[in-house]
């Protein structure tokens, strides 16, 4: 059973820098990538990053392209997203998540599953 568990989310300031982290287990060698995902109630899901968990490839969402960076560590099936120069309208739940099948660069468009979610406030 996939099992993912975020970290990492608090309140900052904008302009500042904040790193979230991501715990999967139960991935099946199926489960070829992780993401990341943001929920602002009343909006749509966005998709902010996501990771090959085979060769690394990373992809972007729009709004966080050269803030944002993605990282793995392919040992303990983890994965960060560094987030740097934060805005008030960056603030949301975090939600990591993976695809039953990698999709390569459409894992911003949609995701299999997802954890509980981690809060990001970012206040002006």
């Amino acid at each position: 059973q996939v099992h993912l568990v975020e970290s990492g989310g608090a309140q900052v300031q904008a302009g500042g820098s904040l790193r979230l982290s991501c715990a999967a287990s139960g991935l099946t060698v199926d489960y070829l990538g992780l993401g990341w995902f943001r929920q602002v109630l009343g909006k749509e899901r966005e998709g902010l990053a996501c990771i090959s968990l085979v060769d690394g490839t990373t992809y972007f969402g729009d709004s966080v392209k050269g803030r944002f960076t993605i990282s793995r560590d392919k040992a303990t099936n983890t994965i960060d997203l560094q987030m740097n120069d934060l805005k008030p309208e960056d603030s949301g739940v975090y939600y990591c998540v993976t695809y039953q099948y990698w999709i390569g660069r459409r894992c911003t468009e949609r995701y299999d599953y997802r954890g509980q979610g981690t809060q990001v406030a970012v206040s002006s």
